[in-house]
């Protein structure tokens, strides 16, 4: 099964009510899935092909509003489109589930995958995870609606899969059954909804001596949920057998050096420590699996005591200093008083093969920083021609 049609089983399973959702590349052949059940009669739901993303999350915001378990998916520009009403979303505290299968943004027009769509989003305050299999990505599609839906979070999460790598590629899927999906994450209808016979306002004018405030709050509870994110996953782990954590780290025991990712290239680099470790190499790797809220504890405590960091971004972020994941571990290290030679580097854009010797090449260029404690540069496009 294939990381889209994966995720349109999980949204059979989970029951929802409305899917709204413009096509788009490599997303398409999720809600393509979705509209099968629904005229097959297999799922229950109200399927809106609408005629543009922003409408598509207008839509979910507006049925969740009322209670309704929603879901939508894009991609690329389809996911730049929603971008105004992605802060609403969350602002107004509503479980919105959406995956998203990660592709470049233009120009040029490139429908490969890199993480140029999801990281202008990672202001908007939603939860976001990412999956590095079509396993994981069907796994956490059904954890998101118990996280979304928690009275404690009432917050949209976006699930993130890398696309083509993961949207179109196919793996076997230990897939759960529908009575295990539904007593997992069962619709959790919350009391704060719209309703005619009791009405109430939600998205009022903010005047500013309340503005900060309602502000703080949305960014409070988007930190809060840490706790319950893990929670889940550990509860999802004992009907599964599969649990992820917010952090994933492979071989960081006694390594002297690591590398941190984010998504389908970690288990290129997994595959690459696993064997340089036969060769007696002291590295390791760690996979991010929540990149909103930032798990600045875990990460820390991981490599608090190694001689040289990388980090590999997916994306540019012109005009920055460095990457957004280099950004944010280079932070959280700096906050915590632990100074590491780090580098970052830039992998993976447009669809970018990034192969094992590439990433051979990356822990070299590692080796040296931590064996001198001198970085010459620390910004590295791979395969740079």
């Amino acid at each position: 099964m294939s990381g889209n049609l994966a995720a349109a089983y999980a949204i059979k399973q989970l029951d929802v009510d409305l899917v709204a959702a413009y096509p788009i590349t490599p997303q398409t052949t999720i809600i393509e899935k979705i509209s099968e059940y629904v005229a097959n009669g297999e799922l229950d739901a109200n399927f809106m092909l609408v005629e543009s993303e922003h409408s598509a999350i207008s839509s979910c915001l507006s049925a969740a509003s009322t209670g309704a378990r929603v879901f939508t998916s894009t991609s690329s520009q389809g996911l730049l489109l929603m971008h105004e009403i992605l802060f609403i979303t969350s602002a107004l505290r509503l479980p919105v589930v959406m995956t998203v299968a990660n592709r470049s943004v233009s120009a040029p027009i490139n429908i490969w995958c890199d993480h140029g769509d999801i990281m202008p989003q990672r202001d908007v305050g939603w939860i976001q995870l990412f999956a590095e299999s079509a396993q994981e990505a069907y796994d956490k599609l059904i954890q998101a609606y118990r996280i979304s839906e928690d009275p404690r979070v009432r917050l949209p999460v976006m699930v993130s899969a890398d696309g083509i790598i993961l949207s179109h590629t196919y793996e076997p899927i230990r897939l759960l059954k529908d009575s295990e999906v539904t007593s997992f994450s069962p619709w959790n209808l919350y009391p704060t909804r719209l309703d005619p016979d009791k009405p109430l306002t939600i998205g009022a004018f903010g005047y500013p001596e309340y503005y900060l405030e309602t502000r703080y709050q949305s960014s409070k509870a988007l930190e809060d949920t840490i706790k319950i994110i893990s929670e889940v996953d550990k509860k999802y782990g004992e009907i599964s057998g599969r649990k992820y954590g917010v952090v994933f780290p492979f071989k960081c025991e006694d390594a002297d050096v690591i590398l941190i990712s984010m998504g389908s290239i970690s288990e290129t680099i997994r595959a690459t420590v696993k064997k340089l470790r036969k060769k007696g190499e002291k590295i390791g790797m760690i996979s991010l699996k929540l990149f909103r809220p930032f798990p600045f504890i875990e990460i820390v405590e991981l490599i608090k005591d190694v001689k040289a960091i990388g980090v590999v971004d997916r994306a540019l972020s012109p005009g920055a200093i460095a990457g957004p994941v280099y950004n944010e571990i280079t932070t959280a290290l700096y906050l915590s008083k632990i100074n590491i030679p780090s580098m970052n580097f830039f992998a993976g854009l447009g669809g970018r093969d990034v192969t094992m010797e590439d990433v051979k090449d990356m822990f070299v260029k590692l080796k040296e920083v931590a064996k001198t404690g001198t970085v010459k540069d620390n910004k590295f496009y791979v395969g740079l021609r």
